[in-house]
This record gives structure tokens, sequence and C-alpha cells, in this order.
């Protein structure tokens, strides 16, 4: 929204001295920020002056060299305008002058002296839209009576200054001038004078040349005035100035009129040509394939979301976003009907999205103050008739379902104070609300706030504290250290720690978009669900959310690989959605990929494994206690983009929590090894005491065994076969290599293990540790028909 200074000051009294960027500033305090706070034309030293001579240079076919009368002086200018000519009055930018090209300075051009510029307005940053025909070919000419010598600016009345504000989506209040200048006046605790409208009406009533009729719930509020026998023509100087300072072109007063209106009161008008719609609108749901050209001239197929506006026969009109052509202000216009209405805002807001989002659709996607609905028909009509000459009918045909009672929302100081940490007094809470408009009733313990319809963001106390927060200054609000006593929270202490420990480990944690394409959302998983979809996507590639977390960290390592990254080791944690039986699920996930080398220390790397992974997950599930409690299981939960051969399901207690393993060549040609695990299963497990015990006094021996076995058999099989068949002096079995190969027989593989023993009592001797190995070589052999290999 941008803020014009003529056009806000005409409700509310500005001082002077106040510089537009402190205006800028100080709505910012308030939380409206701002991109740009400027004067509308950014130029300087420039002068009115008369064209008093005009000859073609000597040395080219399209220059000409002018003596401009400045007042003071007379100039010297060259200028090459087609429409620079002897007797007109100009625009001069004296030497020094800024402009938006640049600055000003005397020279030569073409041997021939010229000191300063004679201007078009297109050169003085003026939008080109808002240009006519002759500015563009050539400089601009100033009327006859323009003063020699004096500011063109002021005298154009183009000396307004304009801040661009980007306004928060809930201040719908704020896209008129009106609702600027009541936030001004809560700044500078100024009152706001709201225009008063008189005209007269004429003694026929357009309750008997036209009526109305609502056939969609999804219009709450119409109003139609009749004004007859307006004249077409331009504009008044100060209307089309201010609509360019707010960004709108000037058409004609009547089309002026109306965007006039919204800008000032922030309701949306349309001015229809009464002699081309005939007796009777008809506000309804349009229909499916139904067609409507619209004022751009577009025909715009139309679907049951949008809404038109309607005669017997066919729509005129596509509510609350464009007119139709068909009832057109035209320069032959003589009658018009004017509409002030509000329409369903979801509705605006998915048609405008398909057709066009203007500023009357942006004000009615926000929502609109139904007595400002009512205070727009009458200001309308009342410029209609003293800038178009038109004659307004009597009455108003009126259909209204809207609230329009002021709300009221009781408070208490300790409310405020409590919820702000403040210590604000009554009397500067009571002034705060006063300096909004509100109106304040002091019942000793409670405060009675009645807030105005214009303020459709006010619903609860906590809106009321937020008021008081921003206007009273939230750098007026003391710093204090909490009453109370605080301890260290636990609510993420356990997440914290995975993070620190995947850290520790070498991984890198990533933060991703949870939007994905929707031929991604069954990948890396076997859960039965439905995809949850956005409504409104930005794009197809983002236009579903994520069920795994592998599908975000995938486009990581794409990322990466495409930057020629190839060590890549990254983790994430977050939320996961999907739909069962039409309810929205949510899990929270942790997954962890890696690919190309792992680095185990400061000049040591190792190419990543699935032996690699399976310790990092090993480290994190001992850290979270579950240490004995878990297992690593090939089974037929395993997703499909996962390869069948080196995978596993991660099970606690009994329970798959996740799955583990390198990603099927289909997925990826380069080896890359992932896990996710559901964190929600794993944070409903319980964790027991974790138990201690001294490190051994007495030295350990180490054995080592490689056993020959079916290919089918499972190194977990093998190691639980071990543990059973050994006595407590086993103190920690470990795999350290598989091999298929040379020496080992077509179907079967070789797992080699190394043993240790360790007696907490005493140093065992070898006789005691070959007794207990032979045993358990046995068992394996016994339970596997398994061998031993020697080479």
């Amino acid at each position: 929204m941008i803020l014009s200074r003529k056009f806000v000051s005409d409700y509310i009294d500005l001082d002077k001295d106040l510089s537009i960027e402190q205006i800028g500033e100080d709505m910012t305090s308030v939380g409206n920020e701002y991109d740009s706070a400027e004067p509308l034309i950014p130029c300087t030293n420039l002068i009115i002056g008369e064209v008093t001579e005009c000859i073609d240079h000597p040395d080219s076919d399209h220059l000409h060299v002018c003596e401009v009368n400045i007042g003071k002086e007379t100039l010297n200018i060259v200028c090459g305008a087609p429409n620079v000519r002897k007797g007109i009055k100009v625009i001069v930018a004296l030497p020094g002058a800024k402009l938006p090209g640049g600055e000003i300075k005397k020279g030569s051009i073409r041997g021939v002296e010229s000191n300063g510029m004679i201007c078009a307005i297109s050169e003085l940053g003026l939008d080109h839209k808002f240009l006519e025909e002759k500015d563009i070919k050539g400089i601009h000419e100033l009327d006859e009576d323009a003063p020699i010598g004096e500011d063109p600016i002021k005298y154009m009345e183009l000396d307004d200054e304009v801040v661009d504000f980007e306004l928060t989506a809930n201040r719908g209040d704020e896209l008129s001038m009106l609702g600027l200048a009541y936030e001004l006046g809560a700044i500078y605790d100024k009152k706001v004078n709201v225009p008063k409208v008189s005209y007269k009406e004429i003694k026929d009533s357009v309750k008997d040349e036209f009526n109305i009729k609502i056939e969609t719930p999804r219009c709450s509020l119409f109003l139609a005035k009749k004004v007859k026998n307006v004249t077409i023509s331009e504009s008044p100087k100060f209307i089309k100035n201010r609509l360019m300072a707010c960004g709108i072109r000037p058409i004609n007063n009547v089309v002026d009129i109306s965007n006039y209106v919204m800008l000032e009161m922030g309701q949306p008008l349309h001015f229809y040509d009464a002699d081309s719609l005939g007796d009777t609108l008809i506000v309804r749901d349009a229909k499916d394939e139904e067609t409507l050209t619209t004022l751009d001239n577009i025909e715009r197929t139309l679907t049951s979301d949008d809404i038109v506006i309607a005669d017997k026969e066919k729509a005129v009109g596509l509510a609350g976003v464009m007119g139709g052509l068909s009832t057109e202000v035209e320069e032959d216009t003589k009658n018009i009907l004017v509409e002030s209405a509000i329409f369903d805002a979801t509705s605006i807001r998915k048609t405008s999205k398909k057709v066009l989002r203007s500023e009357a659709s942006i004000r009615f996607e926000k929502g609109l103050d139904p007595n400002r609905t009512y205070m727009a028909m009458e200001r309308a009509v009342e410029l209609l008739e003293k800038y178009a000459n038109g004659e307004v009918c009597s009455d108003t045909v009126i259909y209204d379902k809207t609230e329009k009672n002021d709300k009221h929302i009781d408070i208490t100081v300790d409310n405020i104070n409590n919820v702000l940490g403040s210590n604000i007094s009554k009397k500067d809470i009571i002034n705060v609300f006063e300096r909004l408009g509100f109106t304040v009733e002091d019942k000793k313990d409670n405060l009675s706030v009645t807030i105005p319809t214009r303020r459709l963001d006010i619903n609860i106390k906590e809106d009321l504290i937020e008021e008081v927060g921003r206007i009273y200054g939230i750098n007026n609000i003391e710093g204090k250290l909490p009453l109370l006593g605080i301890r260290r929270g636990s609510a993420d202490m356990t997440t914290r720690g995975i993070r620190n420990k995947l850290v520790d480990l070498g991984f890198n944690e990533t933060l991703t978009q949870i939007f994905i394409h929707p031929d991604e959302a069954h990948m890396y998983t076997n859960e039965e669900f439905d995809t949850v979809m956005l409504l409104d996507p930005l794009s197809v590639d983002k236009s579903a959310i994520r069920s795994s977390m592998l599908q975000s960290l995938m486009k990581i390592y794409n990322y990466n690989k495409s930057h020629n990254m190839y060590d890549i080791s990254i983790f994430e944690m977050g939320k996961c959605f999907y739909k069962v039986d039409g309810e929205y699920k949510e899990s929270y996930k942790l997954g962890i990929l890696s690919t190309g080398n792992y680095f185990l220390e400061l000049g040591n790397k190792k190419k990543i494994d699935f032996y690699i992974l399976k310790g990092v997950v090993e480290e994190l599930l001992d850290y979270l206690g579950f240490a004995n409690r878990y297992s690593f299981v090939k089974d037929d939960s395993i997703p499909k983009e996962f390869h069948p051969g080196v995978s596993a399901s991660i099970n606690i207690n009994g329970k798959n929590v996740g799955v583990i393993g390198k990603l099927h060549p289909k997925v990826s040609k380069t080896d890359i090894y992932a896990v996710e695990i559901n964190l929600d299963e794993v944070f409903a497990l319980k964790v027991g005491k974790i138990k201690y015990k001294e490190f051994s006094r007495y030295p350990s021996i180490v054995k080592d065994i490689a056993f020959v076995v079916d290919d089918n058999i499972t190194s977990k099989a093998v190691m639980d076969t071990i543990k059973k068949s050994s006595n407590k002096t086993l103190s920690d079995i470990e795999l350290f290599d598989v091999y298929r190969g040379e020496n080992v027989e077509d179907g079967k593989k070789s797992m080699a293990y190394k043993l240790t023993f360790m007696d907490p009592s005493k140093t065992l001797t070898e006789e005691e540790v070959m007794t207990e190995f032979n045993k358990i070589i046995d068992k394996v052999n016994n339970t596997y028909h398994s061998s031993i290999r020697n080479k």
C-alpha cells in the first residue's frame, strides 16, 4: 500500500517538519514495514522557463538551439525534442540538477554551449504508464499561466511524498488512506477527520427503476445507487495526482472517482453503464464453462467457484475482481449504476489467482468493514455529483446480511502487563486505546474496550495486548529479569543429544523443505497411506508433502553431486506427513545418508559401506540407552528403494523402528547408504537404567576365527549361537570380514570374527580360553554345517 502524504493529510494534520523518512520509520516501529520513502518526483534544481527563441542547430538535422527565459536570466540550451518551439512554457533542469538519469552539467553539444536541459515528464521519474502520448514523444509543455522562475513540481501539484508499505496480512484496514490516517493518529496522537458527505437527491428513485437478486450465500452485502446525466471528462488535477502517487493511472472523471474512493475508504466499487445493464442485477455462482469477456477484452472461462454479477441473460462482471466489457463506462455514458458490496474473501482469492490480482481483489481478500461499504457508496455519489455533474437518484437498493455492531472486549491492566512483562499504568493504557480510536469504559478492575468495525483484526484479549505493546512502544518497556526461578528444560534434550552425537560422528546436519514431487511421495517407505497434497502449490515439484526424510536428503545429495562434492555424510530430523482413512497424521523421523569416503580421523578415511553406517547406528542406539536391546533383521518390510541384499530393518525389543542399507542401483548407480528411524516409536519405548561396571584389571585374550557357511546364513544368527555356547568369559564379539571368492565354494561365504575373552576376577590361562574357544567352534559347525577357513 502506497501512502501519499498529500492524500492522507486530508484526514490528519501532520507536522510540516516531519520528514517522509521519519513517517516510514515511525510506522515501522509499530509493525508496518516500508520499502521506500521518497518524493513522488525525486528531482532537484528545476525551474519553469519560457522558450523565447528556437532555431535549428547549425551542425545537426534534429537538434535545436533555444533561448530560455527563467526569470532572472536567459539560458542557452540545446534541445532535441521535436515539439520544442518559441513561446511555450517548459520545465528546465539547471546545471547541478539531479534527475533519476543522473546530474545535469554545463556542456557543449556539437560546438554549441548548453546550460541545462529542457525536460520531458518521463525524465523526472514519473512512471511511463502515467504519460500522455505527447509526453512520450517530446518535452512537457506547461499551461500558459505557468509562472516563470517558479518550481514546476509545485505548479503541477506533484510536490507529493510517498511511502511504499509492506503491510501484514491481517491489516486490511490499512489498505486505505483513512486506515493509514488512523494508524498515524495513534502514533502522533492526532485526531482523524472523516470526510463529511453531502449531496442532493432528485425525485427519481432507484428502487422504481432497478432491483437486485442475491442467489448465492457468498455475497453478504450489496448496495446499489443510480446517478443520472453524468458528464465524462478529465478528472480534477488533485484526483489525478493522488491516483498517480498511489500507482493508479488516471482515465476519466468517473472511473477515477471509483478508484479514488477505493483508495480513500478501502472499499472497492464498480460503476456500470446503467443503460447497458437493464433493470435487474443478479449475484450468483458462475456456471461451469460459462464465459465472460472482462474489461481487458479477454474472454474468461469460469467455474462454479467464481461469483458473477449478471443481468437476466448473461454475466456482466466477475465479482470482486473485474467488470465485464458489455457494461463498461464509456465516453458517451450518461447514466451510472454504482455498486458497493462485500463478497466471500476466500472465493475472491481463488478467482483472482486464476484471472488477475487487482487492487479491488486484494481488498476483498482481506475482508471489508460493512460500515465502510455504506460510507464508500455515499462518498462516490457525492463526488459524481460534484465532479461529473451527476444527478443522484433517491433511495438505495440494499441487500444486507452483515453484522455492523462494534466489538466489546473486557480486559484488566494485569492481563496486559503480565503478558508484556511491563508495568504500564492504567492511564497510559487507556491513552493508547483512545489514540487508536477505541472507546474505553473504566470499571475499576476491568477496562471495557469498544473496537470499531474497521479493525477486523481485533477479536480477543491478546489482540488488544498487542495493540498496547506496539503503540506504547516496545522500546519503552523496561527489560527485567524473570521473578521466578528457572531451570534447564528437557523438552528437546534427547533430540539435541542425537544431533550432537551424529555431529561428533562426522555427519553434517541439513535443514530442508518438506515439499516434494507427488511421484516421490511413496519412495523409501512400504507404509500404506494417501499422499498429503498442497491446495495451492508453488509448482508441481513442490505440490506434495514428504512422508520420508530420505526424500529430502536425496535432494541435498543430488545438489552436492552436481557441484562435484562426492564425500557426503548428512542427517536431518523432521516431521513427515501422510493421510490414512481421511485422517491426517505425522511422525518425527531421523534420516541419515552417506556416500563416498567416511573420515575416521585427520588424514584417515575409508570408503563408506554398510558396516560403517551400522556402527554409527549402534553408537546412537547405545547412547539412547538401548544397548543389547536392538538388532538388525533381514525381512520383507524393507522398502524397494533399498538393495535387498545389503539392507536390514532396525529392531528394538522386537519392534521395527527403521531401516538401514544401501540404496538400490535403480535409485542411484553410486553406492549410497542410508538410514531412516521413526523417532516417535523409539521415544515411546522405555529405556532401562544404564548400568556401569568397573574395568577389569586383568588382561584379555583375543582369538580370530573364520567360518565358511552357506550364503543365506546371517552374521546375527552366527553371533547369537556364539553367545549361547560360551560362558561369561566371552566379553566381546566383532565381525571384521565377510569374504566371497577364491578358496570359498560358490554359494558360501566366509565370516571372520574377533572373539575377546576376559575374566574380571583373574588372569585367564591359554588352556581355559582354548577350551571355551573349541566349544564355540564345535557349536557353530554343528549348527550351520560350517567349516573353518584356513586360507
